[in-house]
């Protein structure tokens, strides 16, 4: 556990070797990458965390001021804590968190997994209507539910991401956990990022996108065009995959993060010719 002015921040750190910090998605904590962590096995210094509103991450958003910044606030006092430079690997909602943070380029970051990053708005901005105005009434119907006193009102939003009947088919216990944390994944879908394309541009990041093979054709899109926009980055889709991946699908993933990153790490240290600003080496192309 730390602290930042906000409050209490779930921290926890185990093996040695590059630093990968992972941020998880709405309704999840930073035991979410419990299984990715055993496949990794210890090969690399992992650190989790908790976004506002879950775990042990205290919530300190409003309604009237939700934005993404606070979330990004959170994993900067996780990275300081750290001490860079680090990868960083992004779930759903936390790859956006990860964006924001690559964006505004004052953390050392070394390279970025995105895993089925909810980058919606870039539909909008590809000319993707008719996906974007799909998700925008499924989000708007949802959020009208859930103030109208419907109690399985995120239903629409899991059904929508993983697959009609995907809500009903989970345990108990997750639906739960899923319906208690409705009032904070509101906030988080009111965050207001929304990142102008020629704007990714300036991400130089080495940056592993990753999709799953069954999610909704929205984020196969979303994945499809953030893979385009960005300066260094690829696309790979895990098969029978579905945006809960990282329960369903934990050696694939740990298999891909574990991949980029030491691709990143050879191709960092290979030149020490050119050294960014951070103090981070980088590979020399000329």
């Amino acid at each position: 556990m730390l602290y930042d002015k906000h409050g209490a921040i779930d921290y926890c750190e185990q093996g040695k070797g590059p630093t990968i910090v992972f941020v998880p998605g709405s309704w999840a904590t930073r035991s979410a990458w419990g299984n990715i962590l055993e496949a990794l096995d210890n090969r690399f210094r992992t650190v989790t965390t908790s976004l506002p509103g879950y775990g042990g991450t205290r919530e300190s958003r409003m309604p009237a001021n939700c934005s993404i910044d606070r979330s990004s606030e959170t994993v900067e006092a996780v990275i300081r804590r750290a001490g860079g430079p680090v990868h960083l690997v992004g779930h759903s909602y936390g790859a956006l968190v990860c964006l924001d943070l690559a964006l505004c380029g004052l953390m050392p970051l070394m390279s970025l997994t995105l895993i089925e990053p909810v980058a919606f708005g870039l539909l909008r901005q590809a000319g993707e209507f008719s996906l974007h105005e799909q998700f925008a009434t499924m989000r708007d119907d949802c959020v009208r539910s859930f103030e109208a006193g419907e109690r399985d009102a995120a239903r629409q939003i899991v059904d929508y991401l993983d697959g009609p009947g995907r809500f009903a088919a989970l345990p108990p216990c997750l639906r739960e956990q899923i319906i208690t944390k409705t009032p904070t994944h509101i906030l988080d879908m009111r965050s207001g990022f929304d990142p102008k394309t020629e704007l990714l541009r300036n991400i130089l990041l080495p940056t592993r996108v990753v999709r799953g093979e069954r999610t909704s054709p929205a984020l196969r899109k979303c994945a499809d065009i953030l893979s385009r926009a960005l300066a260094n980055a690829s696309l790979h889709t895990i098969g029978g995959a579905g945006h809960f991946m990282t329960a369903t699908h934990a050696a694939e993933l740990a298999e891909h993060v574990s991949d980029h990153v030491m691709k990143t790490e050879s191709l960092a240290w290979a030149d020490l010719s050119f050294v960014s600003p951070f103090g981070i080496p980088f590979r020399n192309s000329t």
